[in-house]
């Protein structure tokens, strides 16, 4: 006669606990997350094979390094998702300074520590510190959710919304930010290049990096001093000459590397909450009527992508991927690619709201994260952005109040 099987009360509770996981949504099982329905968490449209290589692509992502996986020796982070968190916004803790480069004509530190200052480094190494005479600037790290559908917008669409700016009556130009890429670079899909080779670039605070996989294989490098096949020589310190700029094996392979381009690339772009709520909906016309949708255009759409997901899609990211002319208050005296010192990306403003959550209950914004509200960022917009940021200070409290209620929905 057969015995009916019984599970073991403490693997018992576990499986139940599984099923309840695989069941139930992120935020409640851990309530501190952000649930997906409000914004940052998943993947687009997937095969079961994609999921497994996003799935790797969020390990890799969020493994925190030490020296024995190959951190340093000088870095600023442990790990992606230090910087990036809940693939959100960063926070002034894990902020990057970039030096040594003040025009177009490339950064003249390079041999000398930059572009990026080691905030920090394993010990028996020398401190790393600005050299003499180097500009610099302090970057946030920005919002990753979504960054595969704007490598996916065409070059022809961003080179669109610059020439609509030409006869802007608000004085709003920008210009897409041409830079010479790494030759470990795939171009693009439908790429558009200068006549004198540079390609048009959109990632980063300056619009300065090419590609996703650009940037994962700097912010290996840079952040982390993580070496790769595509960036093989640790970050270097001139004042440690214990450290010399040679190739080194690389700290992160191949599969792994490729896992968080994956990763990042579909991460799914973040959910507007409330739309229809008549603040918000009044909120959104006033962004419309003072001019910030010059600039913060609401909506593009991806061209051609390998990934079915990003194909033909349209999103919101309020962004035109731009490098625009901020005025003299946040010129930082440093720069990267064509862009000027004053001349910053226009920052996507999807997932504006979610910051706080991530930020420590507070808000820290612009590039460096020197305001402190989202009614300081638009009152610190100079240059090009100078007269919607004096029609917001002339709008009544209550259109103002809607105008922040509109971007803390997105």
């Amino acid at each position: 006669m057969s015995k009916r099987f019984t599970l073991p009360p403490l693997l018992f509770r576990f499986t139940v606990t599984a099923i309840i996981f695989t069941l139930t949504s992120c935020n409640e099982i851990f309530p501190g997350m952000i649930n997906p329905e409000n914004g940052l968490c998943g993947s687009v449209s997937l095969s079961n094979d994609q999921t497994v290589l996003f799935s790797q692509g969020n390990d890799q992502f969020f493994a925190h390094r030490t020296a024995a996986t190959g951190l340093g020796p000088y870095f600023v982070a442990t790990s992606c998702g230090s910087c990036h968190t809940s693939d959100n916004r960063g926070h002034p803790f894990t902020i990057l300074t970039r030096f040594g480069q003040t025009d177009s004509t490339g950064n003249k530190f390079l041999a000398e520590g930059g572009p990026q200052l080691g905030t920090f480094c394993l010990p028996g190494y020398t401190p790393e510190q600005i050299p003499p005479g180097a500009t610099r600037t302090k970057l946030i790290a920005p919002i990753t959710a979504g960054v595969g559908f704007l490598e996916s917008v065409p070059d022809s669409a961003i080179i669109a919304m610059a020439d609509a700016n030409i006869n802007n009556p608000d004085g709003v130009r920008g210009h897409p930010n041409y830079n010479t890429i790494p030759s470990y670079v795939t171009i693009l899909n439908g790429a558009i290049p200068r006549a004198d080779g540079k390609y048009i670039c959109r990632f980063g605070r300056k619009a300065a990096v090419y590609n996703l996989f650009q940037q994962v294989a700097n912010a290996y490098n840079h952040d982390m001093g993580i070496t790769s096949t595509y960036m093989p020589v640790n970050p270097y310190n001139y004042q440690d000459q214990t450290t010399p700029p040679v190739a080194s094996t690389p700290e992160i392979d191949n599969t792994a590397f490729y896992s968080v381009v994956f990763y990042v690339t579909c991460l799914q772009t973040p959910i507007q909450r409330t739309p229809q709520d008549p603040t918000v909906q009044a909120g959104q016309k006033l962004f419309a009527h003072i001019g910030c949708a010059s600039c913060h255009q609401p909506t593009l759409t991806t061209g051609y992508s390998p990934i079915g997901a990003l194909s033909y899609q349209t999103f919101h990211p309020y962004t035109d991927l731009l490098v625009h002319d901020m005025g003299p208050g946040l010129d930082d005296h440093y720069t990267e690619g064509d862009a000027t010192t004053s001349e910053w990306r226009t920052t996507p403003l999807w997932g504006l709201g979610l910051a706080p959550g991530v930020q420590g209950g507070s808000t820290y914004l612009l590039h460096d994260g020197r305001a402190h509200s989202i009614q300081q960022a638009i009152r610190m917009h100079g240059g090009e952005a100078a007269v919607s940021s004096s029609r917001f200070g002339m709008l009544s409290p209550d259109e103002q109040a809607a105008l922040i209620a509109f971007l803390q929905s997105l």
